[in-house]
């Protein structure tokens, strides 16, 4: 389906002096499972495409759904993702986890349907903190900040999606990336193609910014 491809694994992941990232069972496994289920895509394989899409869909829609706030945006933007994957597969090399390497995607496609909004002035989407109000069953994120006195766990929700959806875009997804999905700073550096120095900058950076909201709705 997508051709041969004679591309070679590169043997470490790029954060390699982070020792348990690359030294580790556990990571090598990864790395191995991975790389076959790449290399049996570009084969033509269609069991492994399926897999693949299947091992991947509901990170790929969550996370566009926690970037975009729209329920139909996100499906929208998991499409893409999937097309961008299989377009670009061939260029995998083995530097990250399979999983990792697509959330570098969803961010940037993400980011280019965000600039795509504003050059047109749309503003029509639906409010996060709506959309937890709506649908609900979003992760703990307790750990963001913890207001005082706090009466129930879906209103402490929908008061920091409510912050959240009031920060810049890359603050927003920074905070998504580490707080949400509970990525390493190694992984985020590698989904945003920054150093690890300048993720925890950038975090702290947004976790401030996050907290001056919150308070200025208390």
């Amino acid at each position: 389906m997508l051709g041969e491809s004679t591309v070679k694994p590169t043997q470490a992941f790029p954060w390699s002096e982070s020792s348990h990232a690359s030294s580790s069972a556990e990571g090598h496994a990864e790395w191995v499972a991975d790389w076959s289920l790449a290399h049996q895509c570009l084969a033509g394989d269609d069991a492994s495409c399926t897999r693949l899409v299947t091992d991947h869909q509901r990170m790929v829609y969550q996370l566009s759904l926690h970037l975009l706030g729209e329920q139909q945006e996100a499906l929208d933007l998991s499409q893409e993702v999937f097309l961008r994957v299989f377009r670009t597969l061939g260029q995998f090399r083995g530097q990250s986890a399979l999983r990792t390497w697509i959330y570098r995607i969803v961010v940037t496609q993400a980011s280019n349907r965000r600039r795509w909004w504003r050059r047109r002035h749309q503003s029509q989407q639906v409010p996060l903190h709506e959309h937890v109000a709506t649908h609900g069953d979003l992760p703990d994120v307790r750990r963001l900040a913890k207001p005082d006195q706090v009466a129930e766990q879906n209103q402490v929700t929908r008061h920091v999606w409510s912050a959240l959806e009031q920060l810049p875009f890359d603050q927003r997804t920074i905070l998504v990336l580490r707080e949400i999905d509970g990525l390493s700073y190694e992984e985020i550096g590698f989904s945003l193609g920054v150093a690890v120095g300048t993720v925890k900058s950038r975090l702290a950076r947004a976790r401030g910014h996050l907290r001056d909201v919150l308070r200025s709705k208390s």
